[in-house]
């Protein structure tokens, strides 16, 4: 069964081909990195512009890699939520329209449950093995930083999630602010690979009232980092470099996930942690769980942690096997409550 997904919920504009909700055919990514650069950021009317000038050409391509013709599809999956709604809205309305024309199955999915399905997929280069429900998520991204218990494709509770700003969010500031580079998250990541880690010591959020126990805080960290980096410096000033501001602010971001995903471990037992979503690549993150002999740690494929189809279709898969149908008159939605919730 071969469902083509959709994804355009941000600045990427991206089409895939999946057979059996396992094997990526095809896996096709429009990035508008350099569209945005210039403004440090994504610029929303901008973005969903250019998904409306690029859908087609992205789609037709992931069909020829997958070495398709429309006929050939079982099914379609786009995502609906969350996301940047007009963009969100380019990818759905195309999708209906293909599915209507080609007279298939099609299902609006979770762009979030989708990221933690990614490390579910086999690329044509390497095979993974199917993960056993029940397991813990990580999911962070630009956008969101979560963990959750999942009980199946599309049974997550959450356990703790931002009271304010999302992981990646802070990484994209940070780097914004002293300039190193964009997108923060991969600019931030290769810069401190030469820094020190204890060049600043910053704060860690005290999280404490009612169920916050395995939640998350980042905007105390940015002021930190870009209002009153004096007062945490541990080396001379003139001795302190770009790298070890990127190597201490990454050191204490990933500690902030780490403290939240080891309470998740001890409150439920579970000791397989799938990660996905941007942040997921980061290298630091992913050298830490590596040392944590107790767990088993798995995470997509590097091209799979960004916003991708492949993710898409695969969970559309799971969603169209079990006979789940979406309507044409299905509509996007930029948020999801249950992933974002207040203080205290």
């Amino acid at each position: 069964m071969k469902i083509l997904g959709i994804e355009s919920s941000c600045d990427e504009c991206a089409a895939a081909v999946v057979e059996n909700g396992r094997q990526v055919l095809s896996n096709v990514v429009a990035t508008q990195i350099p569209i945005h650069a210039v403004y440090k950021g994504v610029v929303p009317e901008l973005a969903s512009r250019k998904h409306t000038e690029w859908i087609y050409p992205v789609v037709q391509e992931a069909l020829q890699q997958a070495g398709l013709r429309a006929d050939g599809l079982d099914g379609v999956a786009v995502t609906a939520h969350p996301g940047l709604l007009g963009s969100l809205l380019v990818g759905l309305s195309f999708a209906k329209a293909f599915a209507w024309a080609q007279n298939l199955p099609w299902i609006a999915v979770d762009h979030l449950l989708a990221h933690l399905y990614a490390s579910q997929l086999s690329l044509r280069s390497e095979a993974s093995a199917a993960v056993p429900y029940p397991f813990l998520g990580l999911l962070i991204s630009g956008g969101h930083s979560v963990i959750c218990r999942v009980d199946g494709f599309d049974g997550v509770t959450v356990l703790g999630t931002t009271i304010d700003d999302a992981v990646g969010e802070a990484f994209d500031k940070v780097a914004n602010h002293y300039g190193f580079g964009y997108p923060g998250g991969a600019a931030i990541d290769k810069l401190a690979q030469t820094g020190d880690p204890q060049a600043f010591t910053f704060p860690l959020p005290r999280l404490y009232k009612g169920d916050h126990r395995c939640d998350f805080s980042y905007s105390g960290l940015k002021t930190a980092v870009i209002n009153q980096l004096d007062q945490f410096r541990r080396k001379p000033a003139a001795a302190v470099t770009p790298a070890d501001l990127a190597a201490s602010f990454q050191k204490t971001a990933v500690e902030i996930l780490l403290r939240g995903l080891f309470r998740a471990v001890e409150d439920t037992g579970l000791r397989t942690i799938v990660s996905g979503g941007g942040v997921a690549a980061n290298s630091y993150l992913r050298a830490l769980l590596a040392e944590q002999p107790d767990l088993r740690c798995i995470f997509p494929p590097l091209e799979l942690c960004g916003d991708n189809g492949a993710m898409i279709a695969g969970l559309g898969y799971q969603h169209l096997i079990r006979g789940d149908r979406s309507p044409l008159t299905a509509i996007a939605s930029a948020r999801v409550k249950a992933f974002k919730r207040r203080y205290p």
